[in-house]
């Protein structure tokens, strides 16, 4: 079992049409349930690293096909690997330098949530 988080940490709660799918879409990016919630329509998921996001049922009209507003940021040192390991989830886009000073790749979650991983430019190594 994942130890708890620290006292000030903030954790996201994303409402989801299909709990299944989104569990299945973010164990793709490295989260697993590590806590039984005890209410179904509730899921505690971390990624062993200090990150944790927490799922929940959306009640009816939450989430609008093509209009979802919910956004989340994952910083990960191999974007690469994750971008190649989620090209069905991609279409195709590549991770890429941006202005922000940011490499990354931007997908979208089975409830078109914006899922940014990013790594900052000038930590990355480049001679692999």
């Amino acid at each position: 079992m994942a130890s708890s988080p620290s006292s000030g940490t903030l954790i996201a709660i994303l409402p989801c049409i299909d709990l299944d799918a989104s569990e299945r879409f973010y164990n793709r990016l490295g989260f697993a349930r590590q806590t039984e919630s005890g209410d179904p329509d509730y899921r505690i998921l971390s990624n062993g690293a200090g990150g944790y996001l927490h799922l929940t049922a959306a009640e009816n009209g939450w989430l609008t096909p093509g209009r979802n507003p919910f956004g989340l940021y994952l910083y990960l040192e191999d974007v690469d690997g994750l971008a190649a390991a989620l090209r069905d989830y991609s279409g195709g886009r590549r991770p890429e330098n941006k202005p922000w000073g940011m490499y990354e790749l931007a997908i979208s979650d089975p409830d078109e949530t914006l899922v940014r991983v990013g790594w900052p430019i000038s930590r990355r190594n480049t001679s692999v």
